[in-house]
């Protein structure tokens, strides 16, 4: 629903939430200071406003067996709307591509890859996303390690720039 305004409730709310998306009700209203049933109400509206898209958990990849990290940069022929829109579907279709961003500048895309090992994104890569329709060039760089990986947005920069706007 747009024109839906955050007030510092809803604020404490969804940073809450994306800090820890399996507390209950309960433990949420606790924490922002209402009681359960407006609480809930609140999370409900935030939901249907798209604030909160979805609840997930936060798996380790490589415990996983997935222990090759790759950010791919892709240079599209086209930049008409048309194929970007059909490179986006495209990715949307491959499972190892796990995050799919149009940039501006140099390149067009960059895609977050995940797969158990070298070879296996070796043949994604030969076969599937330099072969792709209007791709032009892809660059990779494999991650070495991760140094961060926060979740959602830092709602305490918010809050400092609404209290100085206040």
């Amino acid at each position: 629903m747009p024109g839906h305004r955050l007030d510092p409730i809803d604020r404490k709310i969804l940073a809450e939430l994306q800090a820890d998306g399996r507390m209950t009700n309960v433990e949420l209203a606790k924490r922002v200071g209402i009681s359960a049933p407006p609480c809930l109400r609140r999370v409900r509206t935030l939901e249907d406003a798209g604030y909160i898209r979805g609840y997930h958990a936060d798996v380790d990849s490589r415990e996983l067996g997935f222990e090759v990290q790759v950010f791919a940069m892709v240079g599209l022929v086209s930049q008409a709307e048309v194929d970007l829109s059909a490179f986006e579907e495209r990715c949307r279709q491959w499972p190892l591509v796990r995050e799919c961003h149009m940039l501006n500048g140099e390149v067009d895309f960059i895609l977050k890859c995940v797969a158990p090992d070298l070879s296996t994104f070796q043949t994604f890569l030969t076969e599937e996303l330099t072969s792709a329709d209007n791709v032009a060039s892809v660059k990779t760089s494999l991650v070495i390690r991760g140094a961060k990986d926060a979740p959602g947005v830092p709602f305490e920069v918010l809050e400092e720039r609404l209290s100085r706007d206040a």
